[in-house]
């Protein structure tokens, strides 16, 4: 397989699409020092609030994604699903085997967006909306003529932006339910949680800040510490104390099937979605 490595101090990176992933993850490539800003570009047609944002941290704000690629090195796709097909196609003629290309778009899958692009060099993302913040979980999966090497290259692009993980595509949907949906469940546990400290006695503002950092806490013990969570959970739960008690009402409303049988309903309607 030919090589088409660039030194990461001569690297640019192009965004088609500037909306908020897009944002995201150029924020974290600058403030993690991946990259300097004026080695990424993306184009706004007709938005100057998002024209503003690009620029007020550095950002090469182009008129055309056609210059956003000629530009670039690695071409990400993060635009909405139902018009990357229309963005790739439009590009096709400039989407030349030295550029890497990556997509972020939900559902589309590696299959697709070669034939679309005439490239086989293509790498497909799933993050997720964390990414905001610098805490995202994102997987990977490598098309036909991706390297290793190239793979390396976007753990290291989107692990400015929270943590990478690498599966084959046809976890995909699984992964959508997880990771992908998995945000909606812990905002809706937080919300609830912060509810029962209110129906305990708590002022709202308290209970949701105590809510909110307890699940923050609880998560970064899990993956700093490398202990199974059942473990965690054991070590907190003392004989006929407080904590078991409200474990007991948990188990009582199927709190572990629930949230199992969420992400299961989530993947099967990823599926359903992509095949549609």
């Amino acid at each position: 397989m030919e090589k088409h490595q660039i030194p990461m101090e001569y690297l640019t990176v192009g965004f088609i699409g500037a909306g908020k992933m897009a944002e995201s993850i150029a924020r974290g490539i600058v403030a993690s020092g991946v990259l300097p800003p004026h080695h990424i570009s993306t184009a706004v047609h007709s938005n100057p609030d998002r024209h503003e944002v690009f620029q007020s941290f550095g950002v090469n704000v182009f008129s055309s994604n056609e210059e956003v690629v000629e530009e670039s090195d690695v071409v990400i796709f993060s635009v909405k699903p139902q018009v990357v097909k229309k963005a790739i196609t439009e590009l096709r003629s400039k989407l030349t085997k030295d550029k890497l290309l990556v997509s972020v778009a939900a559902g589309i899958t590696l299959k697709d967006l070669q034939e679309w692009s005439g490239q086989d060099r293509f790498i497909r993302v799933m993050p997720n909306t964390p990414a905001a913040v610098g805490e995202g979980a994102s997987v990977m999966s490598l098309g036909t003529a991706a390297s290793e090497e190239d793979g390396a290259l976007v753990a290291k692009l989107f692990g400015s932006v929270g943590k990478m993980f690498k599966a084959d595509e046809k976890m995909f949907d699984a992964v959508t339910g997880l990771s992908g949906s998995g945000p909606a469940y812990i905002f809706l546990a937080i919300e609830a949680l912060a509810d029962g400290g209110v129906a305990a006695g708590l002022p709202r503002e308290l209970a949701l800040g105590l809510a909110s950092q307890t699940v923050l806490g609880a998560a970064t013990m899990v993956s700093k510490t490398g202990k199974h969570p059942g473990v965690l959970k054991d070590d907190v739960t003392s004989p006929g104390g407080t904590t078991i008690a409200g474990v007991h009402e948990l188990e009582k409303g199927s709190f572990r099937a629930t949230l199992m049988n969420a992400v299961v309903a989530a993947a099967n309607r990823s599926r359903e979605l992509s095949q549609s």
